[in-house]
């Protein structure tokens, strides 16, 4: 569980790295996994959303940042599913958050152990068609084909390879932490945001 208050590098222009709660000066950067912290973290946070439009709206700028887990190989597929909906509808990223982490326990590590990559990525895209993402698009940019490509290659990832590549680098805000109340929030809240 990471949270940074530094401005991330740049995005390439083409790329939607996150959806904002809100559009505000100052970045925080809140980085989710498929962890059950993560999901405490996130659903504690976002109730926070009136508390910070009414106290931070001209200070800060709230912005949900994928944090892969890769000793939790199922952790890349749930953020590649992220990425690909970022690029079909990014303003459903919270929403597919929000569904992905009520249902989380589906995608652990014991939940997924027998299944295929590609069939993982089914039940992702039925969980973005849940708020209304394209899932049949959504699978199409996850899908890992059974033959190689033109050029032979046979470990080309998916479409979304790259998005994963580049959301890889980050930072981390150690004083924050997934077991965060409201309370505590609203408190490095007014700490923090200057």
């Amino acid at each position: 569980m990471t949270c940074s208050l530094t401005a991330p590098p740049p995005p390439p222009s083409n790329f939607h790295l996150s959806t904002f709660i809100f559009q505000l000066p100052n970045p925080s950067d809140i980085s989710y996994s498929v962890h059950y912290f993560s999901a405490k973290m996130f659903n504690t946070f976002y109730t926070l959303k009136p508390v910070i439009t009414q106290q931070y709206s001209t200070r800060l700028q709230v912005v949900f940042r994928q944090h892969i887990q890769p000793w939790h190989p199922s952790s890349t597929l749930t953020h590649e599913a992220g990425a690909a909906v970022l690029r079909l509808a990014p303003e459903k990223f919270w929403d597919f958050s929000a569904a992905l982490f009520k249902c989380q326990t589906e995608f652990f590590d014991i939940s997924v152990v027998n299944e295929t990559r590609n069939k993982t990525y089914e039940r992702l895209a039925k969980v973005a068609a849940s708020v209304g993402v394209d899932g049949n698009k959504l699978l199409d940019l996850l899908i890992i084909r059974e033959t190689p490509g033109e050029d032979g290659q046979l470990n080309a990832g998916n479409q979304v390879t790259n998005d994963i590549k580049w959301m890889v680098k980050g930072a981390e805000e150690r004083s924050i932490s997934s077991s965060f109340t409201a309370a505590q929030w609203e408190e490095w809240l007014a700490k923090n945001v200057i």
